[in-house]
């Protein structure tokens, strides 16, 4: 047996055991609550992190998962953005303050009371941790819930939930969204693979970065990508200096950056 057949044999082992864990814990319905039955989550780094317990953060017993698709079983009595039978998502956080300058500018994720929908301490119900997606079912307050747009192949969106908009968000704040714009994604392990994708649905010229030769194919044939740019050859990067008009960076690991600045058009 190889050794990637262990880990996803061991993965398999978690999510089963988290599931038989969090069937029996998940909170009662409230007046503004949403009952999801799990369909699909996805498997972010974070969520490996958080069970190998590599922040020093994690509250065992931990149920990992926060790109979360599903279908509305029941809703409270004071619910009314959502019925039952529709499709609904629920991401990186489920709870915020409400109150503070973040959460009324729809920044609740910047809110220091934001409540993690995993391995989170949900005050408002308790102090209790919260238990993720990894389980049959969830319950979530309907300020917290995103519906799914018909038609949206649920197993390949449950990324969109964390990976997704990780990357869409700054695209659409700094305007690197528009038709014909140059962007520049480090990194194909992810977030890069997104970035890409909606880049070309964008319209733009998308060039991806990457200290790896072997991914070039991937990038260019498989996902789309217009130049593929190995960031280890000088002559390749000095050729390719002042052309972006934007780079997402997506390594988490440490790598030199001022190269990276000097891709980039004035003002990019």
């Amino acid at each position: 047996m190889k050794c990637s057949d262990i880990c996803l044999l061991s993965l398999l082992q978690l999510m089963d055991s988290c599931r038989q864990l969090v069937n029996h814990n998940f909170r009662a319905q409230k007046d503004d609550d949403v009952t999801i039955k799990v369909l699909y989550c996805g498997i972010c780094h974070t969520d490996l992190y958080t069970i190998k317990n590599e922040w020093g953060t994690a509250m065992y017993p931990v149920v990992p998962g926060h790109e979360i698709l599903g279908v509305v079983t029941s809703v409270g009595s004071g619910v009314t953005k959502f019925k039952a039978g529709e499709t609904v998502g629920v991401g990186y956080f489920l709870g915020s303050c409400r109150s503070c300058e973040c959460c009324g500018n729809g920044y609740e994720n910047y809110c220091s009371g934001m409540v993690l929908t995993s391995n989170g301490i949900d005050r408002e119900h308790g102090g209790a941790v919260t238990q993720g997606g990894f389980s049959d079912a969830i319950v979530v307050n309907q300020d917290y819930v995103v519906r799914v747009p018909d038609g949206l192949p649920l197993d390949g969106a449950a990324p969109l939930l964390c990976a997704g908009v990780t990357v869409y968000s700054p695209m659409m704040r700094f305007g690197l969204n528009a038709p014909g714009k140059h962007l520049g994604v480090v990194g194909l392990g992810g977030l890069g693979h997104v970035a890409v994708k909606f880049g070309k649905a964008f319209g733009m010229k998308v060039t991806v970065i990457s200290t790896s030769p072997g991914k070039r194919e991937e990038a260019l044939e498989r996902l789309g990508a217009d130049e593929f740019l190995v960031s280890r050859d000088p002559e390749q990067m000095q050729k390719a200096v002042g052309t972006m008009d934007g780079i997402l960076d997506t390594v988490s690991a440490w790598h030199p950056i001022s190269p990276l600045f000097a891709l980039m058009k004035p003002m990019g």
